[in-house]
């Protein structure tokens, strides 16, 4: 088989959990062959791949968002439109439902230029009723730009030639979403949609905190992305998720049940089964095993370290990963310096099945989460953990599928600095609880979460779609 993936800000430009399941995935697999198409964001990233692309990847297609910044047109190039494209175009912009077939067919032509319609009288007029309608009292001027910045990226992607494949497996929805279900329409072959965070409500949440978002339009951006949502899974022939809540959240969002599966995330349980327990150097030794990220609320575990070292002196923090935004960085190195709290430590990417042989127990803070391997490997490894109530994580610590193995660790809700010490407090100070915690999640992920059952899983994804479709 070839198969067409459809990567967006993640594997190859990007370490995490996406990209190493990604990586695994295709490492696995072998016999069959593998195109990425890939979104990122900025052309300066073109070739910098963080992975060393396995030798099935046989095509790698680069689009980057900030390319369609850099189009131009000539003066005085007008553009018209029919009345069908004129009606779609305006369901596209009210964020409603168009029929993205036309839309394929009106951009994709050859030398397509998706900034014209931004110059033409047509938009205009379509721009001033939607304007009239549903924000009488913004300024038009605002709309316009607005309008433009969500829907340029999108234009100039639909522009990009479509590889081809025999099934268009995206990992996310938004932009990789729509470029998935389009590619499969275009070309009649399957399309599979696995999600390892909730691409629209982890949208929903960044727009809800942005500055960068005129107040009165951060429903429309909101919108946009729901739109997208619902194209890729009324397109896909089968939707994944890690966990269960997660599958009922794609339910709610508009997701029909019947395309709806649960895949788990896998590890190579034998690799972190073996680490042996931490010798004794009478200190707590703490992990977190993250990518310096806003997500990753790293700032939340920096003031509750610093609440942890006033409490219990002989504890020590271990930041284990890289950074991708270098600003976030410095903020967090700032806050320490402002604190003025020790014995935090940024080692940056190391070897995880090494260093875990030094830690006592793990820590995750992030405000979402899919079914981060920082946990399975921690868990893999009979390394206790606390972490924050997102994602699968409570399902992990606890154990969703009617085991009795007992808690693997204690969860807490996010951002609460409180319900985290407590529960840092608790793990310092009884080494019996975190022993029993320990074996109870490595016998949890040995009996759920190996790596080969994900990729039986996924490769009999791959098959049923093909056959189903040729059926």
């Amino acid at each position: 088989m070839r198969i067409c993936l459809i990567l967006e800000g993640s594997y190859p430009y990007v370490m995490g959990g996406v990209s190493k399941w990604m990586d695994e995935i295709i490492r696995s697999l072998p016999e069959h062959e593998f195109v990425l198409w890939t979104i990122a964001d900025q052309e300066s990233k073109k070739g910098k791949f963080l992975f060393e692309l396995p030798t099935n990847v046989v095509e790698v297609q680069e689009c980057f968002l900030d390319s369609a910044l850099h189009m131009r047109v000539k003066r005085n190039c007008a553009v018209h439109y029919s009345e069908q494209e004129k009606q779609q175009i305006e369901q596209l912009i009210r964020c409603q439902s168009p029929d993205w077939s036309l839309l394929l067919k009106t951009f994709s032509v050859e030398n397509s230029n998706p900034l014209l319609l931004f110059m033409s009288q047509d938009f205009l007029e379509i721009l001033k009723r939607f304007c009239e309608d549903a924000f009488p009292y913004a300024g038009f001027a605002d709309l316009y730009w607005t309008i433009r910045s969500m829907f340029l990226p999108l234009l100039f992607l639909l522009t990009q030639p479509i590889p081809q494949a025999d099934i268009y497996h995206s990992i996310s929805t938004g932009y990789a979403g729509v470029l998935g279900g389009l590619g499969a329409m275009q070309n009649g072959k399957p399309y599979i949609v696995s999600e390892h965070g909730i691409y629209t409500r982890e949208r929903e949440e960044e727009i809800l905190r942005a500055d960068w978002v005129v107040p009165y339009f951060k429903e429309l951006w909101i919108s946009m992305f729901y739109m997208y949502s619902r194209f890729a899974y009324q397109q896909a022939w089968r939707v994944t998720s890690l966990f269960e809540r997660a599958s009922q959240t794609q339910r709610d969002i508009g997701c029909p049940a019947e395309k709806c599966a649960v895949i788990g995330n896998g590890i190579d349980v034998d690799a972190f089964s073996t680490i042996p327990q931490k010798e004794e150097n009478g200190r707590i030794d703490i992990a977190a095993i993250v990518r310096i990220a806003p997500i990753k609320d790293i700032k939340t575990m920096i003031y509750t370290f610093s609440r942890l070292k006033q409490e219990i002196e002989n504890v020590r923090l271990h930041v284990l990963g890289g950074f991708d935004d270098e600003s976030y960085y410095q903020e967090c190195l700032a806050l320490i310096k402002y604190l003025q709290v020790k014995d935090i430590f940024f080692p940056g990417v190391v070897d995880i099945q090494k260093y875990l042989r030094k830690i006592d127990f793990t820590l995750l803070t992030s405000i979402s989460e899919g079914q981060p391997y920082a946990i399975l490997e921690s868990m893999a490894a009979g390394r206790p953990l606390v972490a924050t109530d997102v994602g699968s994580c409570r399902e992990l610590i606890e154990g969703e599928y009617g085991d009795t193995f007992g808690p693997a660790g204690i969860y807490a809700p996010p951002m609460h600095q409180t319900k985290l010490l407590e529960a840092m407090i608790g793990m310092c100070r009884n080494k019996k609880m975190r022993i029993e915690m320990g074996l109870a999640g490595q016998k949890r992920i040995a009996q759920f979460h190996r790596k080969e059952k994900m990729v039986e899983s996924v490769l009999d994804l791959y098959q049923k779609a093909v056959e189903s479709w040729q059926a």
